[in-house]
């Protein structure tokens, strides 16, 4: 299917659909080289030149700073085409893109003090210049292995000395691991005789030489293995103001006030999704290459499967698309439940989807000498990324289904994670002169 048959076009600018092209001229180069990055669990190296070269890596980067200013939402949809051709190469595009939004969108918030303002407004002139003039690659690493980012403050951690700060931490599953040019470093300043706190999370673009930086640990998971997602130790890594990504504090504030930042991890996934439908409707047809010009179309039970994967594709990709469309700070509830539906109705979506081809395309479906065992693998990884994991999205609607928000933080729950990290409705000038 191409992306006229699933999107109302419409409602897309020319720019927008132009880059949509661009990935669909691109994608059969990656997802020919995709069974190679898989098998080997290796960089699709070749992927991101082609990106590069063809504008995609400043896709949501200001028009102001040479960018295309592309929106959340355009960019989901950018993601979701990449996904189709290769998982991998949607899931860490994504984590250079994030790096990327966070500087664009959190600038833009209204709650920012003027002195964050002035700040900010010079630390994204450093850091928007590497990728629209160098071409620089980001990562994004923010798990650690054991710890909820999104409900206790980060790990890593990083001290004031003379000319800047020093680093020192882990992190886990950090994609990108030796193939990019910078890991945007999130972690926690610590002074003395203050306990680490959420306001004093800081970020920093660490270069990929930079002295203390080393990557460890195999990588070798059931799926998802070309984003090469090893681990990142900090040992004493020295960073300066002119390091920095954003104020203190200030990442801490998307997961409450820019909810749809968190989750971007769906359009690779959503992709996926799209790839199984795709593969069981030409498998059945018998027009894939390199296999007998079966036609399967001939099963009744087989007919229905299909129609059973249709509705449930254009069911997540409706709310899902629509969750991304109306992304904005401060976002209302009912948004914000919407894009919460969204992040589960893809990660569990995905997996029923891969789990359909199987069953409908039969056995032979299962050789790796075919795609759709590696998309099957590919979909199970989603439902566990942080911050938002389906049993995080099961909690957060579960209780903003039943309770008003002012009596979440009342609730005595076993856990935290519903009332650390979830978005909360917008203070308004007076609710913060009264406190």
């Amino acid at each position: 299917m191409n992306f006229a048959d699933y999107y109302d076009l419409s409602r897309f600018r020319p720019e927008h659909i132009a880059m949509l092209e661009k990935i669909n001229a691109l994608g059969p180069k990656f997802a020919e080289r995709a069974p190679e990055h898989d098998r080997d669990a290796s960089f699709p190296t070749q992927n991101y030149n082609e990106l590069r070269e063809h504008g995609f890596l400043k896709l949501v980067i200001p028009e102001e700073f040479g960018g295309m200013g592309f929106t959340l939402g355009e960019y989901a949809t950018i993601g979701a085409e990449i996904g189709k051709y290769c998982g991998a190469t949607a899931l860490t595009f994504n984590m250079h893109t994030s790096s990327m939004m966070w500087l664009r969108f959190m600038y833009e918030m209204d709650n920012l003090t003027p002195e964050e303002r002035t700040a900010f407004k010079r630390m994204r002139e450093l850091q928007f210049a590497k990728v629209v003039n160098d071409g620089a690659v980001f990562s994004q690493p923010i798990s650690e292995g054991g710890a909820n980012w999104t409900s206790e403050p980060i790990k890593t951690n990083c001290r004031r000395v003379d000319g800047g700060w020093v680093i020192n931490g882990f992190k886990k599953f950090a994609s990108l691991a030796g193939n990019c040019d910078y890991y945007s470093i999130v972690c926690t300043e610590h002074f003395e005789g203050k306990e680490p706190a959420h306001e004093d999370t800081m970020d920093f673009a660490v270069h990929k030489d930079a002295p203390g930086l080393s990557i460890v640990g195999e990588w070798d998971p059931i799926g998802m293995r070309g984003t090469v997602s090893r681990d990142l130790i900090l040992k004493d890594v020295f960073v300066s103001e002119d390091d920095m990504m954003m104020p203190a504090g200030v990442f801490g504030k998307t997961l409450s006030q820019w909810p749809h930042m968190m989750a971007t991890l769906t359009p690779a996934y959503m992709g996926v999704a799209q790839s199984a439908y795709n593969f069981t409707v030409d498998y059945l047809a018998g027009t894939l290459p390199d296999l007998p010009p079966i036609d399967r179309r001939v099963y009744p039970t087989k007919r229905a499967t299909v129609g059973k994967m249709f509705q449930k594709l254009t069911e997540m990709r409706n709310l899902w698309i629509n969750a991304f469309l109306e992304a904005k700070p401060f976002p209302s509830k009912a948004e914000v439940m919407r894009i919460y539906a969204a992040q589960y109705s893809v990660m569990e979506g995905v997996q029923e989807m891969a789990a359909l081809a199987i069953r409908t395309c039969g056995g032979q479906s299962m050789l790796k000498s075919l795609p759709l065992e590696r998309i099957y693998r590919d979909s199970r990884c989603g439902a566990l990324m942080l911050p938002y994991t389906t049993e995080i999205m099961e909690d957060y609607l579960a209780m903003m289904s039943v309770y008003d928000m002012d009596d979440i933080d009342k609730v005595n729950t076993e856990t935290v994670s519903a009332r650390i990290s979830m978005w909360r409705p917008a203070q308004t000038a007076d609710d913060i002169a009264a406190e």
